[in-house]
């Protein structure tokens, strides 16, 4: 029995070594648009991600406080809560809705099916729509297209509700992002964002080890840069688009627990291992640093799980 486990420890940390050695060697750098596309182009065709995390590509809502909950139920449990936040329950059926970074649709079903919404899901990688795509049932009121959230196609005062889930960090220039999301909603058309920031450093600086940590999480999943919750507040404000001050909250309780079970999935699912194969569990074990790196970052303060709600001018 001893010499099994040791077998086992050692066949674990032989795991781990190759994981850290590809996570140190196949940095994801933002370089452009066209990199963050890739990226999810990539985990869109190989399937390991929608395997482990469902169609909800976002952390889920474990309550207040935190308890144990099924990952995938956490994870819609997450868009209910995030509606009931933002007051978007109260809105009448058939609002439109724009969902910005929808990744493979997950919310956007549940926002049409389970509210009523006429959702429009966008996301920058032709992947993630062509799934998105091939998960919608039919008679739901979802469609997706590949659009640039850096400079919407859309016109002004398109939407009723402006939406938009962890995509963020992947914009390279907050302030263009924070004008793109108020100008297409309509007047007293409400904006509602979850997002993952970095602390204020303009109160606390960071020091040496927190800039480290802060450079690999950049630079591992195709981030340019981290908002903090003030900061990318002030830019809503900043458009002057909004009605009166920006709300915010932080559910950086609420989601971390995501971090570990996203891990666990790993473990508590060991058909995915039949299901991808050895190339698979070496691709899994490359994405292990990071969200080790990001519980971390999340559970010390460096990083915070931002809340965003704006309501667009009636008149300018």
């Amino acid at each position: 029995m001893g010499s099994l486990l040791a077998i086992a420890l050692i066949l674990l940390l032989a795991m781990l070594l190759i994981g850290t050695i590809l996570y140190l060697l196949t940095a994801r750098r933002y370089q452009s648009g066209e990199s963050v596309a890739r990226s999810y182009d990539e985990w869109t065709q190989d399937g390991i991600l929608e395997f482990y995390w469902g169609e909800h590509i976002h952390l889920g809502h474990y309550g207040s406080p935190p308890r144990r909950k099924d990952f995938l139920k956490a994870k819609a449990d997450f868009v209910h809560e995030m509606v009931r936040w933002g007051g978007l329950d109260r809105l009448p059926r058939g609002s439109t809705l724009l969902d910005v970074g929808c990744g493979i649709g997950g919310s956007s079903l549940i926002l049409a099916q389970d509210y009523g919404f006429n959702v429009t899901g966008i996301t920058i990688s032709p992947q993630q729509v062509k799934r998105a795509q091939d998960l919608t049932p039919p008679g739901v009121s979802a469609k997706f297209l590949v659009d640039d959230a850096m400079a919407l196609s859309f016109p002004d005062a398109s939407f009723d509700v402006v939406w938009s889930v962890e995509a963020g960090p992947h914009m390279p220039d907050k302030a263009i992002f924070a004008k793109e999301l108020m100008r297409v909603l309509k007047p007293g058309g409400v904006l509602v964002v979850a997002d993952w920031n970095q602390r204020d450093d303009r109160q606390i600086p960071l020091n040496l080890w927190e800039r480290t940590v802060m450079r690999q999480l950049l630079d591992q999943w195709s981030h340019p840069e981290f908002a903090s919750i003030e900061g990318f507040s002030e830019l809503l404000e900043a458009t002057g688009l909004t009605e009166g001050p920006v709300t915010t909250a932080d559910w950086s309780k609420e989601t971390l627990p995501s971090w570990p079970d996203s891990i666990w999935q790993g473990i508590a699912r060991p058909a995915g291992l039949v299901k991808f194969g050895v190339p698979g569990l070496i691709k899994s074990l490359r994405e292990v640093p990071t969200i080790l790196l990001m519980w971390l970052a999340f559970s010390v303060g460096l990083c915070r799980f931002g809340m965003f709600r704006a309501v667009r001018k009636e008149r300018l």
